[in-house]
């Protein structure tokens, strides 16, 4: 999947990479594709509420070995 912007947030734990990723987020434009790769085996629930919480879109999470990829379309 093609995104904008990628964002690393491997090795942070619950919540720093929800919090860059808000970051990222308010950066960019509505419709835009964010990227944001991850290790804490939490981010998937944590994604999935934060997506809910705040309206934009969680496009697809998929698991690589211990890494989590997160795809989230800003509203």
């Amino acid at each position: 999947m093609d995104a904008q912007k990628e964002l690393d947030t491997r090795g942070l734990n619950c919540p720093l990479p929800i919090l860059k990723a808000k970051k990222a987020l308010a950066e960019m434009g509505s419709g835009e594709v964010l990227k944001v790769l991850a290790t804490d085996p939490g981010s998937v629930r944590d994604f999935q509420a934060f997506a809910k919480q705040t309206g934009n879109e969680l496009l697809e999470q998929t698991r690589a070995g211990d890494e989590f990829v997160h795809f989230l379309r800003r509203r």
